[in-house]
């Protein structure tokens, strides 16, 4: 196994959050957003649970282009008003159908992350686990209020 091509391939795909944050960008790469002509705001509604808390539900756009031969994919952020207690939930969906849900706790400091494989090699041979244009859930649980937060 080269180790080499595994740790630079960390990187490939990073999808950043942060409770402030206007838009998110998100493609496979090797450190740097790329753009090209994707489009890609994030939606983001709140849904009350029970006055104090709320499920705040981030939706953003992953492309893996056909070119890609970075192995792994990321989903991480930071969350400014996290409620303890609570993982980060990721649904990933492509043309409306299910291909991959996972859950990741949250650091003291609000941080989360997630690692996913986007290729697969054995022996020479490389499958795509990830290709095209996919959808991207992250529902996170988090204070409604500033003063709440902890």
């Amino acid at each position: 196994m080269n180790y080499a091509i595994l740790f630079s391939g960390i990187f490939v795909m990073t999808i950043l959050f942060s409770f402030s944050a206007d838009s998110v960008s998100a493609h496979p790469h090797s450190g740097q957003i790329m753009i090209n002509g994707h489009t890609h705001e994030t939606q983001t509604e709140i849904i009350p649970l029970g006055g104090i808390i709320g499920l705040e539900k981030s939706t953003i756009v992953f492309h893996a282009s056909e070119d890609n031969t970075l192995p792994w994919g990321f989903v991480e952020g930071k969350i400014a008003n996290h409620v303890e207690g609570y993982p980060v939930i990721i649904q990933i969906f492509q043309n409306n159908d299910a291909v991959h849900f996972a859950q990741t706790d949250v650091k003291e400091d609000g941080k989360y992350e997630y690692k996913f494989r986007v290729l697969h090699s054995e022996n020479g041979n490389t499958k795509k686990i990830f290709d095209g244009d996919y959808s991207v859930n992250i529902f996170k649980v988090v204070y409604l209020n500033q003063e709440n937060f902890v």
